[in-house]
């Protein structure tokens, strides 16, 4: 799911980076969140309506805790994908955190196509090794194949970042998704000024599923 400009300004390496967005990547970032915090995000890369995203979130403190609301809607009235998550982020100890959402996803298509649903959930965590370095690890829809009703891509996403000076932080992550592809990101974010950040990021399967090299010829 496209979240945060910011985030994609990067490459989405962001599964350790303490940020609003960041946090519906990895919602062990929502135990940092202090106050009430709404965004709205929308991508469309191809300038069709039809293949717009628009994505919106809340967070709000909640005692110890913190408490994420997130809305996803791609597509238009004839296909659509929505997504809807409740998550919350605690920490555990001065160095670690940890959150977890529960997720809930439809499909809508026209006609005599069914549409589908499926309700799923998603962890990670977070250590502080100083007070620069962070490490992140998220998971996915860990739930044995066995037991789905629907088939529904499973991920494990870790990564590092640190702040490198004064204003310029830099990570990199690792994908690992069911099916065999292996996904690396890198990214950096500067800070030029109060209100001008200068980004940059890329990303690169270093491993893919039988299924993507079947359908695609071309590098990422």
């Amino acid at each position: 799911m496209p979240a945060g400009a910011g985030q994609a300004g990067m490459a989405y390496v962001c599964v350790m980076k303490a940020d609003f967005w960041s946090a519906f990547h990895n919602q062990a970032l929502l135990a940092h969140r202090r106050g009430v915090v709404f965004g709205a995000n929308y991508e469309n890369r191809f300038g069709i309506p039809e293949l717009g995203t628009c994505t919106s979130a809340i967070s709000l403190p909640a005692g110890r805790t913190s408490i994420g609301v997130i809305y996803s809607h791609f597509g238009y009235r004839d296909y659509n994908r929505q997504m809807a998550g409740l998550g919350c982020g605690l920490p555990v100890s001065e160095n670690l955190s940890a959150g977890i959402q529960l997720d809930y996803f439809t499909e809508r298509t026209y006609g005599e196509y069914a549409g589908h649903q499926a309700v799923t959930f998603e962890a990670g965590l977070i250590l502080s090794v100083n007070k620069n370095l962070k490490i992140g690890v998220h998971l996915f829809n860990p739930v044995p194949g066995s037991i789905r009703k629907r088939d529904m891509v499973s991920s494990l996403r870790t990564g590092a970042g640190a702040v490198l000076g004064k204003g310029l932080f830099a990570g990199t992550e690792l994908e690992i998704t069911s099916g065999g592809s292996v996904d690396l990101r890198s990214g950096f974010e500067y800070e030029l000024s109060k209100s001008f950040w200068l980004r940059g990021g890329l990303g690169h399967s270093i491993l893919r599923s039988p299924s993507d090299s079947a359908t695609k010829s071309n590098p990422p």
